[in-house]
């Protein structure tokens, strides 16, 4: 069995790709006889520990985000409550998820001077000529120089995080998201409105996720294509310039804004729709696209990042990510809806995805590194000075003061469980030499 720690900004309430493959992935290793537990932040409602699903344990930290679900990178300050945590669980491998936590990063580093063992799962792609993708990469290069392994959810995001990294691709695995497919069962008598071509769209609304094509796309369709009907489920930014198009150019008859839309009702969105639509604009694994292809729906989505590896090109028609060729592939999806095989394409992608197969995967990566020998302390130095000599000098600082800050908690809050451990040997030899073997058999006899 293998104590494991599971650590990101983003979980439950909030929903998304990253936060239901965190809480699936702990349910799975749970199922497989490992200890999980999950540390966030709070969230509004929600504070201190929480049980979820098949005894899930989950530390809502009392750190507050300064940025939509984004603690501030404190480094220091986060470090005497999550040793305590990582120390009460008798944690063996802390598993980070998505390059924006910077909770995940901080504890991460944590870990590492602590002496545990660290995996990293990266979920999004990022660019290389914007100024929030550079620091981001920055910090993230200097995380993982340190993390024993990492994973990414596609072969795109891979060579992407190897580049952003400077990583040994070696040191990377590709362990795609999966889709609980019992959950996602399609049901064309739900389709409604009747005698309309529904279009089904849920996703944030952000600049990613191509809010912006949604909005140019959603006028020609309509003009062009009287019969369409659009279901848009979703929140965000970007969600005002879509009433204000629906508003200026009358569409309030062929579109339906649902709002923000909770995990159980998803699929019951899905099942009114004969078309599931995806703008986005970068992606490095669309869970969207599976959850609306178990559903049966035929599925037109953007052709970019890692998207191409997740459904197989007979189930979903790939477009560029501009206005006329989404339309074109939704014009071309609208006869072939009709007249979809929906069971038949539900089967197939239950064959193709499940959390099992990426818990057992996952669980290879944890057996792996625990075979592995820490680094030493001569090479975390060496680390930090390959970032640069200003930014490496500033890293070992951080270094050099999570170190010390250890020593000092270390000494003014003891391991109880080590000292437990420590009294428990010298009790039993005393009582052994005393009494004999018979008198002390086992430690949960005390």
């Amino acid at each position: 069995m293998v104590n494991i720690c599971l650590i990101c900004d983003f979980f439950y309430p909030c929903l998304g790709g990253v936060e239901m493959h965190i809480f699936q992935l702990g349910l799975c290793l749970i199922e497989r006889g490992h200890k999980v537990i999950v540390i966030t932040h709070k969230y509004q409602g929600r504070s201190g520990v929480r049980y979820m699903t098949n005894g899930l344990k989950v530390y809502y930290c009392p750190f507050i985000p300064a940025i939509q679900t984004v603690v501030l990178f404190t480094y220091i300050g986060t470090l005497p409550l999550f040793r305590q945590i990582l120390l009460r669980e008798e944690i063996h491998i802390v598993h980070s998820h998505a390059a924006t936590s910077y909770l995940g990063g901080e504890l991460l580093l944590h870990a590492k001077s602590m002496g545990f063992k660290t995996v990293f799962t990266d979920h999004s792609l990022f660019a290389f000529n914007d100024a929030a993708s550079f620091h981001v990469n920055k910090i993230l290069k200097y995380i993982l120089c340190e993390t024993d392994h990492s994973i990414s959810v596609s072969h795109v995001s891979k060579e992407n995080l190897s580049m952003r990294a400077s990583l040994d691709p070696r040191e990377i695995s590709v362990i795609p998201n999966a889709v609980d497919c019992n959950k996602f069962t399609p049901n064309p008598q739900k389709r409604y409105p009747l005698n309309k071509i529904n279009i089904v769209v849920i996703c944030r609304m952000t600049y990613r996720k191509g809010v912006d094509l949604l909005v140019d796309v959603l006028q020609i369709i309509c003009k062009q294509h009287p019969e369409v009907y659009f279901i848009i489920g979703g929140d965000g930014p970007k969600k005002r310039i879509l009433e204000d198009t629906i508003q200026r150019y009358h569409l309030q008859n062929q579109t339906e804004l649902l709002g923000s839309v909770p995990s159980h009702q998803v699929k019951d969105v899905l099942n009114r729709g004969h078309i599931f639509l995806n703008t986005s604009l970068t992606e490095a694994f669309c869970i969207a696209i599976v959850e609306a292809a178990s559903c049966g729906l035929c599925v037109v989505s953007t052709n970019v990042g890692g998207i191409k590896e997740v459904l197989p090109q007979n189930m979903v028609l790939y477009a560029n990510p501009t206005p006329s060729d989404i339309c074109d592939k939704i014009t071309l999806a609208i006869p072939l809806s009709k007249n979809f095989q929906v069971y038949q394409q539900h089967e197939l992608v239950k064959q193709m995805y499940s959390w099992e197969q990426v818990a057992e995967r996952t669980e290879k990566v944890y057996y792996q590194i625990l075979q592995k020998s820490n680094q030493t302390l001569l090479k975390r130095f060496k680390d930090c000075f390959s970032n640069g000599q200003i930014y490496g000098l500033y890293l070992m600082i951080l270094l050099i003061l999570d170190l010390v800050f250890l020593v000092i908690l270390d000494i003014l809050q003891p391991n109880q469980r080590i000292q437990k451990s420590v009294i428990f040997n010298q009790v039993y030899k005393k009582q052994k030499e005393k009494f004999g073997d018979h008198s002390f058999k086992s430690e949960q006899n005390i």
